[in-house]
């Protein structure tokens, strides 16, 4: 009989789901940890969780009952992943429940700061009938622009369109085809948006691209009186930087439902004039927690009862046979589609994938969702796994497309790529598996080559004449950036045309040093693109 232990609040209607399963126990137990989580975890085979407990490494140490663990709501940060997958326990989220009720609240924040509804209240309630220093904006005939045209982003542009505003987008997985058709206009990159919108609404993960997104050069550029929204996540938006354009003048208004530190209750932007804030209410809802908790139910009962694994970030529903069977291809296609990100993912329109020699005979469905996860990693606002990974690419629009041939060419078994962008651009590449596990990028965009497929490379165009790999090494000597491989590829057998090198290197260059190798000659672009470290593998393909 599976026993199921919750850890933090649940709707009482999840909890209904857990009373009416037949054959199931289970225990409300919050405000668990260190041993005492550690114990409880230890004594049931499912676990529901919101974000109030932490289930770290130590959590999980010698459990040996624990089967799942199921978060009722999207993110996941509080659940150590790795660990997890080393215990051999699922981890599952409810990525869709709160969608609406996000939008909503984000919505809702424009709103209060279009029509000054918070100082206006508390000006009531001072005793004060003060029409004239409340005068509001309507957002009719107003521009919107979105970053992140995920489930929650596009729920925010809908209900935008409905109130008559112009939309402009920003995702580098959308196509502009896609865009067009609901009725947003596709930018290339933030930048280009800012000065003309008069709102501004981010719905994105925080990483390193999107760490302090808005900060005082995107203020010089951004529309005068423009309004702020975040009720994604605390650190998109440089507070230091909200606090000084709210001074200057140049932002109208800022509202904050996110915060790099939570709980906080102590801002540099509380009690300033033109600033509403909110305790993290985005999914606050009576609905949205009751969906995600249904859903969490749901799922943990499917897995304990029927096996079903559905929405899961750590693991995949396939057999561990099918994964062992193509190991070596699953990190060459993850390190491949890593790669197409950083190349240049913006603007996607096709992607087509080549497979050829022994591995076009397998499942190489798995080969194709692995590609499209490492392409998509840390660009939406969700977990990204084998599972859900191909659906995402479809939604906005990229056709996908796969090619089988089982007859070898140059290599035992091969994996390409073609990328064609909305520009008219494309990009193109193959990788193979030298021995049993060493993935190498054997072409890139018609050259030959061979490069490791792993930590921060450089790929660079040039002329192929003498001295340019010198030169570049020099450059790089004198900005103490040391050079662990080297790779130099021409499209042709004659020397004279056009080629790529493919350096692998022990740090990211600066951008002066990046700077300094666009300007040499016979130089005629630079990349720098961080793929994962060698044997670093994300946890659904095994650690």
């Amino acid at each position: 009989m599976p026993n199921v232990i919750v850890l933090d609040n649940l709707s009482p209607e999840g909890l209904a789901l857990l009373d009416a399963a037949e054959g199931v126990d289970y225990e409300v137990r919050t405000g668990l940890k260190g041993d005492d989580l550690r114990e409880a975890l230890a004594q049931f085979d499912g676990a529901i969780c919101r974000s109030g407990v932490k289930i770290t490494p130590e959590s999980l140490e010698g459990n040996r009952r624990l089967k799942a663990i199921v978060r009722a709501g999207v993110g996941t940060d509080n659940i150590d992943k790795e660990a997890a997958t080393r215990a051999g326990v699922v981890v599952m989220n409810t990525p869709a429940g709160n969608t609406t009720s996000t939008a909503e609240h984000a919505f809702a924040l424009l709103l209060a700061l279009s029509r000054n509804v918070a100082p206006a209240y508390q000006a009531l309630i001072e005793g004060r009938w003060d029409r004239k220093n409340y005068m509001g904006t309507q957002v009719a005939g107003k521009t919107l622009g979105v970053v992140g045209l995920g489930r929650i982003g596009l729920a925010v542009a809908q209900r935008a369109l409905a109130f008559e505003m112009k939309v402009v987008g920003y995702d580098p997985f959308m196509s502009k085809d896609r865009a067009r058709d609901l009725g947003i206009e596709l930018v290339d990159a933030v930048d280009d948006m800012l000065p003309q919108i008069d709102y501004l609404t981010v719905h994105t993960p925080l990483t390193d691209e999107t760490r302090n997104l808005i900060d005082m050069p995107q203020l010089e550029r951004i529309k005068p009186g423009a309004r702020l929204v975040n009720a994604a996540r605390g650190g998109i938006y440089n507070e230091a930087a909200l606090v000084e354009g709210l001074k200057s003048g140049k932002l109208a208004g800022v509202a904050l439902d996110v915060y790099p530190a939570e709980p906080c209750t102590d801002s540099p932007l509380f009690g300033m004039p033109g600033v509403v804030c909110t305790p993290h209410l985005g999914a606050s809802t009576e609905e949205a927690q009751t969906q995600v908790a249904v859903e969490a139910v749901e799922l943990l009962l499917g897995y304990l009862q029927h096996g079903q694994i559905c929405n899961a970030v750590n693991v995949s529903p396939l057999d561990p046979k099918t994964l062992a069977s193509l190991d070596g291809y699953l990190d060459v296609a993850y390190r491949l589609g890593c790669l197409v990100a950083g190349l240049q993912a913006r603007g996607l329109k096709s992607i087509k994938l080549h497979y050829r020699g022994e591995i076009a005979g397998r499942d190489t469905k798995v080969l194709t969702a692995a590609f499209s996860t490492g392409l998509l990693e840390g660009a939406l606002d969700q977990e990204i796994n084998l599972v859900n990974a191909s659906v995402l690419l479809e939604e906005r629009g990229i056709d996908l497309s796969t090619e089988s041939r089982t007859d070898m060419g140059a290599f035992r078994s091969s994996m390409s790529v073609d990328v064609d962008l909305d520009d008219g651009k494309s990009h193109s590449a193959t990788g193979s598996v030298f021995g049993q596990s060493m993935p190498r990028l054997v072409a890139i965009d018609g050259y030959r080559l061979e490069a490791f497929l792993d930590g921060c490379l450089l790929v660079f165009s040039h002329q192929d004449v003498p001295g340019i790999i010198g030169s570049v090494g020099t450059v790089f000597g004198q900005h103490g950036v040391n050079i662990a491989q080297m790779a130099v590829g021409r499209a042709g057998d004659k020397p004279g045309g056009d080629a790529v090198g493919v350096l692998n290197l022990d740090a990211e260059p600066s951008d002066e040093a990046l700077a300094a190798v666009r300007a040499l000659p016979h130089i005629t672009g630079a990349t720098v693109i961080q793929l994962p470290e060698p044997g670093r593998r994300p946890a659904w393909m095994g650690v």
